[in-house]
């Protein structure tokens, strides 16, 4: 049964979508970061000399990932059995949820890596040589503890999960206007912390980078804390919020159903997600 839940067409269609999804989100969202217009440095002589490059602007790097998320949920989403998630994070969180079955997570989470490594290797080749740097790599800014950043990027995280459980619930009001919602919580989210993290939010969008500069110094931050703030956010969501099970043991039977069964069915668009 778990088998053929992973290899039906339905299953291998939503694995594609993760992948052509993640690579054109994080291909325009990591495209923002680039300096691409770098300015003249008045101090230097030679028209040769490199030029100056300035921190990549908060405003316009959050637009970039919340547009490019939005047009890739409603382009792909519909096209996939359960919508896109385009973030390991927001996965970790419908499989705690009991949303989607734990196999086709491992699934979606693979497709997730390798399009960000893919859209992180396509813009490594197209940026002028002067400006590769380590094109789009989080790093922590001067003075900030690991601890703060990892709180930092479990908050966002927690946001952004939050508005993904909350308008994809079956028969919320908020549906139609879903994919807007999480593109301005991850705009929302570049603007807290893009001076303190560079706004990881998606360990996607932090691994694909990392590998292409092969720098994976406080790498951890950028998984530990987006998972521990989505994990978080469903747990308020599916236990307080809105509660789901009377008591643990319903959720256990439930686990064990959808763990050694597959058989947790995946209504449409009710898991379109985020960076």
């Amino acid at each position: 049964m778990v088998l053929k839940d992973m290899w039906t067409l339905s299953s291998l269609r939503d694995v594609l979508c993760e992948f052509m999804g993640t690579a054109l989100f994080l291909f325009a969202g990591l495209g923002s970061v680039v300096p691409w217009h770098g300015t003249p440095n008045p101090a230097a002589d030679s028209a040769a000399a490199p030029p100056t490059v300035s921190p990549p602007d908060p405003l316009r790097v959050g637009l970039a990932f919340g547009s490019s998320l939005v047009l890739v949920s409603v382009c792909l989403g519909s096209a996939s059995s359960s919508g896109v998630h385009l973030n390991p994070a927001v996965t970790l969180a419908m499989v705690a949820g009991l949303r989607v079955t734990p196999w086709r997570a491992i699934l979606y989470v693979g497709a997730q890596l390798l399009g960000a490594l893919c859209a992180s290797a396509l813009l490594l080749g197209l940026v002028p040589t002067p400006l590769k740097g380590q094109v789009g790599l989080n790093e922590l800014a001067p003075g900030v503890c690991s601890y703060q950043a990892f709180l930092m990027e479990m908050a966002i995280t927690f946001l952004l999960v939050l508005c993904v459980i909350v308008t994809t619930r079956p028969k919320s009001p908020l549906q139609l206007l879903g994919p807007a919602i999480i593109g301005l919580s991850v705009t929302l989210g570049h603007l807290i912390s893009m001076g303190l993290t560079g706004c990881g939010m998606n360990p996607a969008r932090s691994f694909g980078p990392a590998v292409m500069a092969m720098d994976f110094h406080n790498h951890w931050v950028y998984w530990a804390g987006p998972c521990t703030g989505s994990l978080l956010a469903g747990l308020l969501h599916d236990l307080l919020l809105h509660p789901r099970w009377s008591c643990p043991g319903d959720w256990l039977a439930e686990l064990r159903e959808v763990f050694l069964k597959g058989s947790r069915k995946h209504p449409s668009n009710l898991e379109r997600a985020g960076e």
